[in-house]
């Protein structure tokens, strides 16, 4: 160890052991657990220096320190100039680009400076002197760190002046801590996702990575080696072109940028708006907007550039290009397609192809789409419902037979009707009139042209006149009938009789009351 980096007592002890104690230098060594070099080096500089035992009272630690470090320089070549460490650092993020690669480029400019190993220390001890969250090298474009601040925004209700807590969200692109905050009402999945959606905007491009913390909305079964993420968010990832590493549960500095960031938007945010009242998300966006300019623009102390300048020189020149379409919110559902091979989202009713029932689909919604997916094959397609209890079902998801019933309406059962015969179409008018409904009639009309087919339009027709006749205009009527075979045989109407009464004594007859008094 050179002398000048000892401690003061252990130099100022190894004078005392030679000069006083008349130890040699191998017993102050063994006596000091000092290398033996090092007491050499030692008490060569303190004979070069004049020094002796005891010295004198001026000779305080720093003034010791001084003489035994400078004097035995005098011969040596002058200082090497100093590679720009905070250069190097930045320049570092850049793809591709190493120490090595920048020394050389160093040893172009200064052939007389450091060799490789000491360049690295000098490298290293200025990192070394950062804070911890800056000690990764993060290449440019590469990760964008995503989390929620502990401390929470509150807005103001109008109506009722109740204070609501909301969350805010914060992203910073690891190679220049560009920063973008934002407040949401919560941390629920459709405000996540915009969050995101608006924080690639104000980037103006996309990272390869994102990096967020292990909530609900980024991970739906956290694990150390293999998360699962979560559908919407990976569907997210998936329309921007970015890949999804969430950090280890309970490893904070997994996401340094974002820690930090975090404490920035607390301290230059929260705080500076503690005293504002917002009666709206909206209305402490824009004051964050503005105070967001001024924290991307400060100048950074360690590395003498702001965060806009690291952005406009590292980060924004590799972000990946914005999509065409801004991503639209989708929520994805494991479905199981019931035996009316429909499936439920948000109590409305889809149809699939009537082969899946039974089966394990995928249902992906959004405000205006519901899309089903089985084994990541789109098998259906559908305009969303609003309300509950609503269906939506097309004509080829349905079998043969269903689609056939399904394909008949009203005044097509009575158009066929007609062609049958003018009886059997007002039979077919009156069984759907006589429903609440005119679907709970389609059954007996089509029972009528099954019969048509059986029996012929002629004996149909004839059984639906009779039935008409008889006041019965049903499909059971037209069936007896029909199987009866009494469709052809004459109708026979009651008479109207003269009613006669009988000649009795008691019975005074019509005349008895028209007697003139």
């Amino acid at each position: 160890m050179p002398a000048k980096r000892l401690p003061m007592r252990l130099l100022r002890e190894i004078l005392r052991l030679r000069y006083a104690g008349g130890l040699s230098q191998r017993a102050i060594a063994r006596c000091l657990s000092i290398g033996l070099g090092t007491v050499c080096e030692c008490l060569a500089q303190a004979a070069k220096a004049g020094l002796t035992w005891p010295l004198p009272a001026e000779f305080d630690d720093a003034r010791l320190e001084a003489v035994l470090a400078a004097r035995p320089r005098q011969g040596a070549p002058p200082s090497r100039p100093l590679p720009d460490l905070a250069r190097l650092h930045e320049e570092l993020r850049r793809p591709g680009v190493t120490l090595q690669l920048l020394w050389v480029e160093y040893l172009r400019d200064h052939p007389e400076g450091y060799r490789y190993t000491q360049f690295c220390e000098h490298y290293h001890r200025f990192v070394r002197r950062l804070s911890p969250p800056m000690r990764q090298v993060h290449r440019a474009g590469e990760k964008g760190f995503v989390d929620f601040a502990g401390q929470k925004p509150w807005i103001v209700d109008r109506r009722t002046g109740e204070a609501v807590a909301g969350e805010l969200f914060v992203g910073v692109l690891g190679a220049s801590s560009f920063t973008y905050a934002e407040a949401v009402p919560s941390q629920e999945m459709p405000h996540w996702i915009g969050a995101h959606v608006r924080m690639f905007e104000y980037f103006g491009g996309v990272p390869e990575i994102l990096v967020p913390d292990c909530l609900k909305g980024a991970v739906t079964v956290p694990c150390r080696y293999e998360p699962v993420l979560n559908r919407t968010y990976q569907d997210l990832a998936t329309h921007y072109g970015t890949a999804v590493i969430p950090a280890r549960p309970h490893h904070p500095r997994d996401k340094p940028k974002v820690e930090a960031g975090v404490q920035v938007a607390e301290r230059w945010i929260l705080a500076v708006l503690r005293n504002v009242t917002f009666f709206s998300v909206a209305e402490m966006n824009v004051a964050i907007l503005d105070l967001l300019g001024a924290i991307n623009n400060r100048t950074m102390k360690h590395l003498g550039a702001s965060r806009r300048e690291l952005f406009e020189r590292l980060d924004q020149p590799a972000l990946r290009a914005l999509p065409p379409n801004r991503y639209e919110m989708a929520e994805w559902k494991d479905c199981t397609v019931n035996i009316d091979y429909h499936i439920e989202v948000a109590h409305t009713y889809y149809s699939v192809p009537y082969q899946l029932a039974g089966e394990r689909v995928e249902a992906r919604a959004t405000a205006t789409t519901v899309e089903v997916f089985f084994r990541s094959r789109r098998v259906a397609s559908h305009p969303r419902l609003t309300g509950r209890g609503r269906f939506r079902t097309l004509p080829e998801h349905m079998p043969h037979a269903h689609r056939a019933h399904a394909e008949w309406t009203p005044s097509r059962l009575i158009a066929w009707a007609v062609k049958t015969g003018p009886a059997t179409g007002r039979v077919v008018a009156a069984i759907l009139k006589s429903r609440p409904h005119p679907e709970q009639g389609y059954r007996s009309c089509l029972g009528l042209m099954r019969l048509a087919q059986r029996y012929g339009a002629t004996r149909v027709e004839a059984a639906s006149a009779r039935a008409e006749r008889l006041r019965a205009p049903s499909y059971k009527t037209v069936k007896n009938i029909l199987g009866a075979g009494v469709e052809a045989l004459p109708f026979d109407e009651p008479s109207e009789a003269t009613l006669t009464l009988p000649l009795h004594d008691n019975i005074r007859g019509a005349g008895y009351y028209h007697q003139e008094d």
